[in-house]
């Protein structure tokens, strides 16, 4: 999940592989719903270190609970699905222009 702002943007990464970085031509990526307690959740840990982005990274278990596992301050997106691509690039473009107080 990309966070910009109070912009959240979940994508769902399925892969035949643990580490689906191993084989990216058998991935498939789809965008996903976030939950409002994850959402609220995220919404608290950019406050508390002060981040307007983040690059979220949860393990989601078949019944649908949502396991933090790290946030990366400075990570890539752009290999998103085009259209979520395309709406993160669109975030942070507005965000930069409102600037870091905001």
């Amino acid at each position: 999940m990309t966070a910009v702002g109070d912009r959240l943007f979940g994508v769902r990464i399925d892969s035949p592989d643990l580490d689906w970085r191993h084989r990216q031509d058998r991935m498939t990526c789809a965008p996903v719903e976030i939950p409002e307690p994850v959402a609220r959740s995220v919404a608290a840990y950019l406050v508390e270190f002060r981040l307007v982005y983040g690059a979220f990274d949860f393990a989601v278990t078949a019944s649908g609970d949502w396991y933090f596992l790290e946030c990366n301050p400075n990570c890539q997106w752009a290999w998103q699905p085009a259209r979520t691509s395309a709406a993160i690039a669109r975030a942070i473009a507005d965000q930069l222009e409102r600037g870091p107080d905001t």
